[in-house]
């Protein structure tokens, strides 16, 4: 018998809430559902038959933390996710692993979460570049499923400047930040753009770690039956290291904008520096980037 290969990313049961979903007459956005099950596997919800089984803390790790830092909400909507969740809860009551009681007090405590969720994610503190780009590119009406006219964009973006790059964000009418900065370049300082250099870095590594945790889990499974070590992990664990990064970097491009989380770290480094990044000496001074 073969040696089972390991799967780095959960399979959700997307397709099958979606379907339940239909059936109770509900609309639930595809690509929200998809990203609310996948983080909620990763952050480490309890499972059953597939589906995850949110307590209040995950609902709040997800609104909070999870989903800030990962996912791009303009296109569906913040309240999108809300349903996703909403959607996840309900399903659980369905399928008889929440009483009747304990789903009213959890529906209670993710609605309570959704009242402040809306204005976590239209901080800049908890802004990442991609989510940052992504907004950008909407607003001037990019064709985001088309590689090219994204390429295209970011070269119109790397010819305005640091100058120009901060009015154009500092222009973003969903942000949120103080009265006195709206339209302000000079508000997106070398402070702010370290700050999202390093928020960006975090996603990237908090996600990869999620995963590796999952593949520990399946390692150990594994091992435990009896069936040893998978091949890939044979053959080279330090490629599969990198295969690990890239699965992360390619999932905040599935919830912002596909391929573009990538795009800014190899090819477009200067439009969306990172403290390991050498740009970053340049911020020392206190000017936008």
């Amino acid at each position: 018998m073969d040696t089972p290969a390991l799967e780095l990313t959960p399979r959700t049961r997307t397709d099958d809430l979606l379907a339940w979903c239909a059936e109770q007459g509900r609309e639930v956005a595809e690509r929200p559902l998809r990203a609310v099950l996948t983080l909620l596997e990763l952050s480490g919800a309890r499972m059953h038959d597939g589906f995850p089984e949110p307590t209040a803390e995950d609902a709040d790790r997800l609104l909070y933390e999870l989903l800030p830092m990962t996912a791009d909400a303009e296109a569906e909507g913040c309240g999108a996710y809300l349903d996703a969740l909403a959607a996840v809860v309900d399903h659980q009551r369905a399928a008889k692993r929440l009483n009747a009681k304990r789903q009213a007090r959890l529906q209670a405590e993710v609605a309570a979460l959704a009242e402040g969720f809306p204005l976590v994610m239209r901080m800049p503190g908890r802004l990442t570049w991609p989510r940052l780009y992504a907004m950008l590119l909407r607003a001037d009406g990019v064709d985001l499923a088309d590689p090219a006219a994204v390429r295209a964009r970011l070269d119109a973006y790397r010819e305005l400047g640091p100058e120009g790059r901060a009015a154009a964000w500092a222009a973003l009418p969903q942000l949120v930040v103080p009265e006195e900065e709206h339209g302000r370049p000079e508000a997106w300082d070398g402070t702010r753009v370290l700050m999202l250099g390093m928020t960006t870095d975090n996603a990237r590594l908090l996600l990869g770690n999620r995963l590796l945790e999952r593949v520990y889990r399946s390692l150990s499974a594994m091992i435990a039956t009896g069936g040893g070590l998978p091949p890939e992990l044979g053959r080279d664990v330090e490629g599969y290291g990198r295969l690990v990064a890239e699965e992360a970097v390619r999932l905040l491009g599935e919830w912002t904008v596909p391929g573009l989380p990538a795009l800014l770290r190899d090819e477009y480094p200067d439009l969306a520096p990172e403290p390991d990044q050498a740009g970053l000496d340049a911020l020392s001074g206190g000017g936008a980037a």
